[in-house]
């Protein structure tokens, strides 16, 4: 028959009798077998609870309780920490590698994985369920790095509206994941330079409004292989960005200005105005003679204010950024068909950010009927 377990109190209480019937003259083994347990098991109980009370005895196992769960959160604290250093080789910002660092964990420290997951901060659904990936996330994945490397300069946005082109029928954000994936990026652009502004503080600006509205144009310098320059003649309609034509030359002045302006007016007509640089190649008497006698007009810009002639500025530096940066042309000859090509490539296939990223091919672009006759509209002096 199993012996009764006394609480401390009761075990309390006996010793208090026994000291009772002792100071009565009463024997001690009388005493002890009067309590109903053995001389073995009364002096253990003097020793631990010998001079106690009851309510000194319930205190003492308060403190006992605290004290082990005092121990059991320094014990808990020190496993966290050693799951923290064990974890501690680099962020866990993705799901993919916290539940690899779980699982390294339970192996290496031997601790639960519900531990695992609460320290690591991972949630146990997300580390039983593993994921099953899409049937066409290797192809995709190899056409936006092919996309990536082939176009160096873009971002994934425009990466996207070029997989849509394609007939990829995928959204912006799982493009954006799997080029963080990737590691892709685009490095960053120098600081912008600050405005240059007329004095007395406006902003002169002819905005086009239809095709053949305002065309533009400036001239762009490089070198070939061998260290000569050559330079270029963009000029571009500013209401549907389509570059109308690059003209590349050693040396280019006002009658390449006029020749090249020629074949363009003859091919999509005379535009209401002509923006331009005022530079020595534009200002020149006959160029200026020659647009007014075809029907247009021109609109320099304010001297030390390229911002004014915004649109070519912008078709300029993606020429450079996309293009010219990356490439050595060893012929003057090489440098016109590789221009041209990627002049062909931007008006039909890149992804134009203004244009809600279609290419700036006339096709495109949906324009309002002109409200009154261009050639009334004010011009830019």
């Amino acid at each position: 028959m199993a012996q009764k377990k006394h609480k401390p109190e009761e075990i309390v209480g006996k010793l208090r009798q026994v000291d009772v019937l002792v100071s009565q003259g009463r024997p001690v083994a009388e005493a002890i077998r009067a309590i109903g347990v053995t001389a073995f098991t009364y002096y253990r109980w003097r020793k631990e609870f010998g001079g106690l009370k009851s309510d000194q005895v319930k205190r003492l196992k308060e403190l006992e309780k605290e004290n082990e769960r005092l121990r059991k959160a320094v014990s808990d604290l020190t496993l966290e920490k050693l799951i923290l250093k064990e974890a501690a080789g680099g962020k866990l910002p993705s799901p993919a590698r916290r539940r690899r660092c779980v699982e390294h964990v339970v192996s290496k420290l031997g601790v639960s994985e519900r531990l695992a997951c609460r320290v690591l901060g991972q949630h146990r659904s997300t580390q039983r369920k593993m994921p099953v990936g899409r049937a066409d996330e290797a192809a995709l994945t190899a056409d936006i790095v092919e996309l990536a490397t082939r176009y160096g300069r873009y971002g994934y946005r425009r990466i996207t509206a070029l997989l849509h082109a394609a007939g990829w029928a995928v959204n912006v954000k799982r493009v954006e994941r799997i080029w963080r994936r990737e590691g892709l990026k685009v490095p960053h652009k120098q600081p912008k330079k600050g405005r240059l502004w007329l004095n007395d503080g406006s902003c002169v600006r002819l905005r086009p409004e239809y095709p053949n509205h305002v065309w533009s144009y400036d001239f762009v310098e490089d070198r070939t292989h061998n260290g000569r320059k050559f330079r270029m003649l963009n000029v571009i309609d500013e209401y549907t960005r389509e570059c109308l034509a690059i003209r590349i030359d050693r040396k280019l002045n006002s009658t390449a200005v006029i020749d090249v302006l020629t074949d363009l007016f003859v091919l999509r007509g005379v535009p209401g105005h002509v923006r331009s640089d005022n530079g020595p190649e534009f200002i020149a008497t006959a160029v200026r003679d020659w647009i007014a006698a075809v029907g247009a007009r021109t609109a320099f810009i304010e001297p030390g204010s390229p911002w004014e002639n915004g649109y070519c500025e912008s078709f300029n530096s993606k020429l450079r950024d996309e293009l010219l940066d990356g490439e050595i042309f060893y012929s003057l000859a090489e440098a016109r068909i590789v221009i041209e090509s990627w002049r062909q490539h931007y008006n039909t296939e890149r992804p134009h950010s203004s244009l809600g990223y279609k290419p700036p091919a006339p096709a495109a672009i949906v324009s309002p009927p002109p409200t009154s006759n261009p050639a009334q509209r004010p011009t830019m002096h």
